[in-house]
């Protein structure tokens, strides 16, 4: 399964990676995590600290951050019958559309329990907020809250930030400094269940020394959804079908991006949601147009990238639809060694880990 020297076997994405190179904790600062440069022109590995990203980027850049905000998804209660029960909010945007439509909360969730709920199972969640599972599909409930218009105030009072399945600790789950650690400084549009993790290295003083160097920013929004973490399980990769999620370009921040490419400026991606979302979005000479939706962009290995010049990214997981993303933006065998010689290197993986500038 190979095309022009380009291999579509989930089985080339793998990697060997030991599980204490998976980081449980953040960085105490965000900016003194590390940094690998990929210089693709010279074909050659740096190693920085991200605040030295400044120094990296040019004084024309335009950096593309994605603004989205994750939501306390995580929401724990009892069934009917009194086993314990763990809900977890995937469709944050089509619950708050239903709210506003039909005056309840209402999308997809996943449940877990010693026994999955059934189509008509009531739950009952902290503070007395109930709940019905209205059906159940490919283990993927849909589930009506039925405290109506109070449920937001609900939600944000007593849900909890869900962090990545990877992220094991002696204490399960996310504590109090989840709730400000698993966030990028700048998000401001709630909707994600995910966090969009190149930006988690971002402080504002970083943020405030990009711009004074001359470096332009813009924000897009698009909410990183459950489905990035769902593994791929088919042996060619095309077979694979990525999920989508919603997301909005403003015109403002368009006509920014292609005032760029009209001036021959670079546009940075930080991270692979704003890469999909400009892919997504650009014509073949790189212009995009404001628009909201759902995006359902697969980037992989063959792909011929218009909008995206250079990109900040995390370390991603085996055989993942992120790590084909990245690799399609250099080799897929350049990114294995560029991920050897982190690992050489001692740097952490995957969300709360250390950085890649791919330029």
């Amino acid at each position: 399964m190979s095309q022009l020297g380009v291999t579509f076997r989930l089985s080339d994405y793998d990697y060997d990676l030991p599980k204490e190179k998976i980081a449980q904790t953040p960085c105490e600062n965000r900016g003194e995590s590390r940094l690998l440069h990929v210089d693709r022109s010279s074909e050659t590995i740096s190693h920085y600290q991200f605040k030295d990203i400044a120094k990296l980027l040019r004084s024309d850049d335009l950096l593309v951050i994605n603004n989205t905000k994750v939501v306390p998804a995580r929401l724990f209660g009892t069934k009917e019958t009194g086993g314990k029960v763990e809900v977890l909010i995937i469709d944050y945007a089509a619950g708050v559309k239903n709210l506003e439509k039909t005056g309840f909360f209402q999308c997809d969730c996943l449940i877990k329990a010693s026994r999955s709920p059934k189509k008509g199972a009531r739950l009952l969640l902290e503070k007395k907020v109930e709940a019905r599972v209205e059906s159940v599909k490919a283990g993927v409930s849909q589930i009506k809250f039925l405290n109506g218009g109070e449920f937001l105030e609900f939600l944000n009072t007593c849900g909890k930030i869900p962090l990545p399945p990877y992220i094991k600790r002696e204490a399960p789950g996310c504590n109090q400094n989840d709730q400000e650690n698993y966030q990028t400084v700048y998000a401001s549009k709630e909707g994600a269940v995910a966090a969009p993790t190149a930006g988690l290295h971002f402080t504002k003083e970083l943020m405030a020394e990009l711009l004074n160097k001359g470096i332009e920013i813009t924000q897009i929004t698009l909410h990183v959804g459950y489905g990035t973490f769902v593994p791929v399980k088919v042996n060619d990769i095309r077979d694979h079908k990525i999920h989508s999620e919603t997301f909005y370009v403003s015109r403002e921040n368009a006509d920014k991006i292609n005032r760029a490419k009209d001036e021959n400026r670079r546009v940075i991606a930080v991270g692979t949601t704003s890469v999909r979302t400009l892919e997504y979005l650009s014509d073949e000479r790189g212009r995009v147009k404001p628009n909201t939706g759902l995006c359902d962009l697969f980037i992989y290995p063959g792909y011929n990238f218009k909008c995206v010049d250079a990109m900040i990214t995390n370390f991603h997981l085996p055989e993942s639809t992120l790590l084909m993303l990245v690799s399609a933006f250099y080799t897929r065998q350049k990114i294995l060694d560029a991920y050897m010689e982190a690992k050489i290197k001692d740097y952490r993986f995957f969300s709360y880990g250390d950085a890649m500038l791919i330029e």
